[in-house]
């Protein structure tokens, strides 16, 4: 593989303009693309195979006129004045008459017939039920719908807008800008050179758009959830300049050693590259492995993502060489480009004054200390995570300010949070005569079950033969009491009766995707552990540092959602970072961290140990071999884990509670396995274990091929 790598580095620093004008093509053509070809992300949620999706398609069979988006505008009368009175049926009226106005309405349902009108008569709330899903509504129309109310606003009422229509999209804004900015500056001061950092964070740049460019190509004809883009963009940029980076690093390294620019760059590509193609194989494969969960929003983001991170490693093999003809030895500081300057630099880049020498030979020398202290320590922050609990954010998740927000929090304050997330129950009978009987008879169970607040009467199809009922409970829709009702309703209500009931309705959608989730998780360790385990030993031709690299990463990612719970589920610090509410954790983050955290500690396990075995096999002792492996990649594992978590930290001020939560697990779980784990654990282990760390079974080294990750036949003139 170092072979061809070196070939490909080579070729590419040769034909730079053609490489280069290749990029470019690609990068114009998906941009295009993106212009004239891309479609609507959705918020749609389906989760195939679970109870309320199966009575939520029966729903739209049954009851076509209420198949489509939904949305809620409530009215709150000012001080001293009711809904009820003159003032305030006349708002009621103006805001129903505005609501029938857009296009694709498929019926306005006034509170006073649906029971929405509060106690004491100081807030309704009028529904609007649209024909199309809101996916399929017309931009306009979700504005227009948001506009509903300014006269009554005028009038001293309180307007605010909610359901599914008013939902907001994650964005990219200036917060992600900045990061990028800070990955710059830990690249100028690792390089001391603006061009090499200007050059690293380019490539990075022209990966991350064409993977972008042709995820919303593909969203013409493949169905994106909102927060897909923002995931690819996280993740192409940190790991799109990672790559770049670990090669540039490589190539300067050689330039100091006397080779010509040309031989340089297919020696970097040739070795660091190959930990490149290994490391964003590991991402690739945990999040392809996404798909085990089969949820399809689920799959889609992490295959979406994985096509991102494909175009990153593509990107950094071929014009990060290519970018390096055109900058030449303007990739080292102005003080190094001397030949003599540039010997007397690398002589001194192993010298046990540096930083990483002496954090090495610490580490290495007080080795059983540091495992215990560690792996002690990251025992205790992983506690909180014993009682993480997890559902889909709702409303009352968004900050104070929007407007769903503001319909969350006055239907709460005029009919109990519960109202914010009601279930459906559904009745299906063989007949309209067995149908009649079997609601009394479920109507009359649910309205006893205890965290019911209210049953609304039933509702029938025309073919008379289901029933819809609206439960709504005492506590709001994230609450663990709410799932805990619905398995109640699903067991003591729908378990008696001689009809099929069934519990469906955006919270028990929501309830069923985290126990999905949850199911799959245990299969998705397996998989992704499984398969990279055999990744790692085909790269290490070892049997240990596989081992000993998935159990620091079992650290990582316990340690990273003990935090995360005790932030966003317990709200400790919550304000500085922003939490509009505390509550559990969204469902399908855990998945996607493990998923995107393993590739990302399998990179830094590879940037390490892949020096550390390329020094082994060269002749060097076992503990040499750790301490000089790790002083040479300790600079670029620092610098890389810096660029990560500037980039996860700035998607930290999204408004948006999931990708809040997400770039501020990936921040921490990154600087936990960086520095904790691949920058001290991994040493003291690796010092612990010795020779025994390459340690490989004759049968075993025999079926395996050798792969020359550390690029020994290029040493030896097999390049030729």
């Amino acid at each position: 593989m170092a072979t061809l790598l070196y070939r490909l580095g080579r070729g590419s620093f040769h034909h730079r303009w053609l490489v280069l004008a290749t990029w470019m093509v690609v990068l114009t053509g998906l941009g295009i693309g993106a212009a004239t070809l891309s479609g609507p992300s959705t918020t749609s949620l389906r989760i195939p195979g679970t109870e309320a999706q199966r009575a939520s398609d029966s729903l739209s069979t049954q009851f076509p006129a209420a198949a489509g988006g939904s949305g809620i505008i409530v009215l709150a009368a000012p001080a001293g004045e009711t809904v009820t009175d003159a003032r305030g049926q006349a708002a009621i009226a103006a805001v129903a008459a505005e609501a029938h106005r857009l296009p694709d309405v498929a019926a306005v349902l006034d509170p006073a017939q649906t029971g929405q009108v509060s106690r004491d008569g100081t807030i309704a709330v009028t529904q609007v039920q649209f024909t199309k899903a809101v996916d399929q509504l017309a931009a306009g129309t979700k504005d227009a719908f948001n506009a509903i109310g300014a006269t009554a606003q005028q009038q001293g009422f309180t307007v605010s807008h909610g359901g599914d229509i008013a939902r907001g999209q994650p964005a990219v804004g200036s917060t992600e800008g900045i990061g990028v900015l800070v990955a710059t500056l830990v690249l100028v001061i690792t390089f001391g050179s603006l061009v090499a950092a200007g050059m690293t964070v380019l490539t990075a740049l022209i990966g991350v758009g064409a993977g972008i460019a042709g995820l919303f190509t593909l969203s013409g004809v493949v169905s994106f959830n909102t927060a897909t883009p923002v995931l690819a963009l996280m993740l192409g940029l940190a790991v799109g300049i990672d790559y770049s980076l670990f090669i540039t690093s490589r190539h300067r390294h050689n330039l100091l050693g006397g080779m010509e620019p040309d031989e340089a760059a297919g020696r970097a590509v040739g070795t660091a590259g190959t930990a490149v193609v290994f490391a964003g194989a590991t991402v690739i494969i945990a999040l392809v492995g996404l798909s085990v969960a089969g949820i399809e929003f689920i799959a889609t983001m992490g295959l979406a993502a994985a096509a991102t991170v494909l175009v990153a490693v593509l990107v950094a093999l071929t014009l990060s060489p290519a970018l390096l003809a055109f900058a030449g030895r303007r990739v080292l500081p102005r003080k190094l480009r001397d030949p003599d300057a540039a010997r007397t630099a690398l002589d001194a880049e192993g010298s046990p004054r540096l930083w990483g020498h002496r954090w090495a030979e610490l580490v290495t020398h007080h080795r059983a200390v540091v495992l215990v202290i560690g792996v002690l320590g990251l025992g205790v922050l992983s506690v909180p995570a014993l009682s993480m609990q997890t559902s889909l954010p709702d409303a009352g998740h968004s900050p104070a300010h929007t407007t769903a927000r503001m319909a969350y929090d006055l239907v709460t304050k005029g009919f109990g949070e519960g109202s914010n997330g009601p279930l459906v129950v559904v009745v299906d009978a063989t007949s309209p005569a067995t149908l009649s009987a079997n609601t009394a008879t479920v109507t009359k169970q649910l309205a006893a079950t205890p965290g019911v607040l209210m049953v609304t009467p039933p509702t029938v199809s025309p073919s008379g033969t289901t029933a819809l009922l609206k439960v709504v409970p005492s506590t709001g829709p994230s609450d663990p009491k709410t799932t805990d009702l619905v398995h109640t309703i699903r067991r003591e209500v729908a378990g008696t009766s001689s009809a099929v009931v069934s519990v469906t309705g955006l919270t028990a959608i929501g309830i069923d995707a985290s126990q999905k989730l949850n199911d799959a998780l245990p299969i998705y360790l397996l998989l992704i552990i499984g398969l990279s385990f055999v990744l790692l030993m085909l790269m290490f031709r070892s049997v240990l540092v596989p081992l000993k690299a998935t159990l620091g990463f079992l650290l990582t990612i316990g340690t990273t959602f003990g935090i995360v719970v005790a932030v966003f589920q317990w709200g400790w610090l919550s304000a500085a970072i922003g939490i509009a509410r505390p509550g559990p954790v969204t469902s399908f983050t855990p998945i996607m961290m493990i998923g995107i955290l393993f590739g990302l500690a399998m990179d830094y396990e590879v940037f390490l140990v892949s020096r550390m075995r390329e020094e082994y096999v060269h002749g060097a002792s076992a503990r040499e071999a750790t301490v000089s492996g790790f002083s040479h990649g300790a600079r670029v594992v620092t610098a890389a884990a810096a660029i990560m978590i500037s980039i996860f930290t700035a998607f930290v001020f999204s408004e948006d509670s999931t990708i809040k939560s997400m770039g501020f697990g990936l921040a921490i779980g990154v600087a936990v396995d960086a520095f904790v784990v691949r920058m001290t654990l991994v040493p003291a282990v690796m010092s612990l274990l010795a020779d025994r760390a390459w340690w490989l079974p004759h049968w075993l080294a025999r079926l395996l091929p050798d792969l020359d990750i550390e690029g020994k036949r290029l040493r030896t003139g097999g390049q030729e």
